[in-house]
């Protein structure tokens, strides 16, 4: 996966990733949304959204 951020998050909805907090926060779960401003949205025992202003790093 390359290209810009938003691409890579495009190729990543509905798949398992973990998302790293800036407080060192961990969540792992399937992307099922995003919007322009990088918040997400995953699934997993409970749905979470996540903005992106928090987020250091999304892996696959």
């Amino acid at each position: 996966m390359s290209g810009r951020p938003l691409d890579v998050l495009e190729e990543s909805l509905e798949e398992s990733v973990t998302v790293h907090l800036k407080d060192g926060e961990e969540f792992t779960g399937v992307l099922t949304g995003y919007d322009q401003h990088m918040n997400i949205v995953l699934e997993g025992e409970d749905t979470i959204i996540i903005r992106g202003d928090n987020v250091v790093t999304i892996k696959p």
